[in-house]
Parts: C-alpha cells; structure tokens; sequence
C-alpha cells in the first residue's frame, strides 16, 4: 500500500506544478510580459496566497509541486517573515532571508559551477 501512496504523491506535486507551470505557459502566449515581469508576478501570488493562508494547505497536500515553482518561492520568503514577526520586528525581516538561504545559496553554488563547465554566449537572431 505504501507504493500506492507514494504514486499517489507524485501524481498531486505532478498536477500542481503541472497546472503552475501551464498558467505561467498561457500568459506567456497571450501577453506582451516579459519572462521577469512573470516571474515577479507568480513570486508576488505566492506572498499574497499565504498571507491569505490559501498557500499552506496547497503545500500540504501537493507537497514539492507546490513548494518548487516560483510562486513557493514567495510562499517560502512570505512563511519565513510571519514566522519571524511572532519574534519582533528585526526577525520579521530577517526571516524571510533566513527561510530562503538554503535555496539561495544553493542557486548560486550551482550557477557558478555551470558556469564552470559550460560557456556562455550572446544568442542572436
């Protein structure tokens, strides 16, 4: 039953994440937004989503589909802040940088590897 389970886990993050990633898809086809404006706009829905506490039980229930796009990563910082604000107010800024450090960092370790083995040039069209 246990491998039932686990399916049933990947199934939900795969919907979520899915479903994420094609809104994301759709506003690309059908608006002028650049990639940046984009992704500021799902990070921004990830913070308002959990200050509205609707964020945490999509978490809950679809685990890494929800907490891996862009918009988790709002969730992560916004979560990391109230966490922080039950403190003082020094720990309701510095939470949300604490929350997100591992992640960060671990962006920027790899990101210089990459830069390490591959080679980067301008794309022309």
């Amino acid at each position: 039953m246990e491998a039932l389970e686990i399916f049933l886990a990947f199934c939900k993050a795969f919907a979520v994440g899915g479903l994420i990633c094609a809104i994301a898809q759709v506003i690309i086809n059908l608006t002028d937004l650049t990639s940046g404006k984009i992704l500021v706009i799902f990070m921004l829905a990830g913070i308002v989503l959990t200050a509205l506490g609707l964020y945490q039980p999509l978490v809950e229930w679809a685990g890494a589909g929800a907490t891996v796009p862009i918009s988790g990563f709002g969730y992560l910082l916004a979560s990391g802040a109230m966490k922080g604000a039950q403190e003082g107010l020094f720990q309701a800024l510095t939470g949300a940088l604490s929350a997100a450090s591992a992640g960060v960092t671990a962006a920027v370790v790899f990101s210089f590897l990459a830069s390490l083995v591959f080679r980067s040039h301008t794309k022309y069209n």
